[in-house]
């Protein structure tokens, strides 16, 4: 008799083969109906598509290219998307596609803007026309005539409109609550006279109101108090409190070389954070002494500032006014707060302040007097005749950021 002869480590690898397979076809059967709740779909968002606008930001006239101009849209979540003209006034902004109305604006948008509807493409780069990125004027802007001063001139050098009003028409506040913007030139100021209380009076009340102030060289006696200028500190009269400002009239004629430009906006705008300024005349208004928490300064000379601004004042018993063009009434300045970026002022239609309040937005500028208008207040400025060299460009941003 045969004996069959058997290949047991054949025979054990085919009975773990099998066991592996059973396993393996169990553990599928099990996954597969398997009603675990932390099971994870991996899902894809896709990406928003995007587009470009470009253009150039100019003068209503056309005559000058504007820097700092912020041009801004949104998405349908209220979502910002932004960009700043340079100093040549071009800027590039980026967002999504589909329809847009694209917002150019200086300052908080409530006296110079701009409104262009857009058709955003995808991956392509819209070209605006310079015809619709002139900034227009929406303030109604008046000025007192000085002697030595006429900024007037520049205003108009830009296409823009302003009213020539007198000393006495200051002293009435229904005739200067007409006005978003009041230009006070050097030398507009008589001598200290018996209506002084009611024209300082009405100045408070109109910044408090959101009225904007420019003054220059002399003119800070209308800030301070004194005559037709100011000769020495804690000078009767005047609205802002002493202990903010005291300016001086012991400047000398010449020029003073590499002033620096102190204001990064103002820099960016420019192109250029050094110049040099040329005072034709002597006894121009010198800084003394300025409240660094009320006062942010522009352009200094050293440790000595020659142009500062705030819209920190605010005088709590102002009486309620309603200031300048009616016809701005539907538009609201907000304080508009982007993702991941620093917060925006910017004016918009009052019909959207809802969408922007939903957004965690706030009602007001971003800094300083929610209420209150700029003052602007600069040591040297245009002159009544003669080239006034890179000072005309400051001015000119002075004006549209006002």
């Amino acid at each position: 008799m045969h004996k069959i002869k058997t290949n047991h480590k054949k025979f054990n690898n085919m009975k773990q083969l099998n066991f592996f397979l059973i396993a393996a076809m169990i553990f599928l059967f099990i996954g597969c109906n398997s009603n675990d709740t932390t099971e994870v779909n991996e899902t894809t968002t896709p990406a928003t598509p995007m587009g470009k606008v470009s253009g150039k930001v100019l003068s209503k006239n056309g005559a000058k290219e504007i820097g700092g101009a912020l041009v801004f849209t949104f998405d349908e979540n209220s979502k910002m998307y932004y960009a700043y003209s340079g100093a040549n006034g071009e800027f590039t902004l980026e967002a999504p596609e589909g329809a847009h109305i694209v917002s150019i604006q200086t300052g908080n948008g409530s006296n110079f803007r701009t409104e262009v509807n857009v058709n955003i493409k995808k991956n392509e780069t819209t070209v605006l026309d310079n015809t619709v990125t002139k900034l227009n004027q929406v303030a109604n802007m008046a000025y007192v005539k000085g002697t030595y001063d006429d900024i007037e001139s520049i205003v108009t050098g830009l296409g823009y409109t302003l009213t020539q009003i007198t000393y006495n028409d200051l002293k009435v506040m229904s005739t200067i609550a007409q006005y978003d913007v009041i230009f006070l030139n050097c030398g507009s100021k008589p001598g200290i006279t018996a209506d002084d209380p009611a024209v300082y009076n009405n100045l408070s009340t109109f910044v408090s109101n959101g009225g904007s102030l420019y003054a220059s060289d002399w003119a800070v006696a209308y800030l301070t108090g004194g005559g037709s200028n100011s000769t020495a500190c804690n000078m009767a009269g005047g609205f802002i409190p002493d202990t903010k400002l005291c300016s001086i009239n012991t400047g000398v004629s010449g020029t003073i070389n590499n002033t620096s430009i102190t204001d990064v906006n103002l820099a960016n705008a420019l192109g250029f954070n050094t110049l040099n300024i040329h005072f034709d005349l002597g006894s121009w208004q010198k800084i003394n002494m300025y409240d660094t928490t009320f006062w942010d300064v522009m352009v200094k000379n050293n440790n000595e500032a020659l142009m500062i601004k705030t819209n920190k004042y605010h005088d709590p018993n102002a009486t309620q006014v309603a200031i300048g063009n009616s016809s701005t009434n539907g538009w609201i300045t907000i304080c508009h707060n982007p993702s991941g970026s620093n917060p925006v002022t910017i004016t918009i239609p009052q019909s959207s302040w809802a969408a922007h309040q939903a957004h965690g937005d706030s009602m007001g500028a971003c800094n300083g007097s929610s209420n209150s208008g700029n003052i602007f207040y600069t040591a040297f400025h245009n002159h009544a005749s003669g080239n006034i060299g890179n000072s005309g460009l400051i001015l000119q941003y002075i004006i549209l950021n006002l």
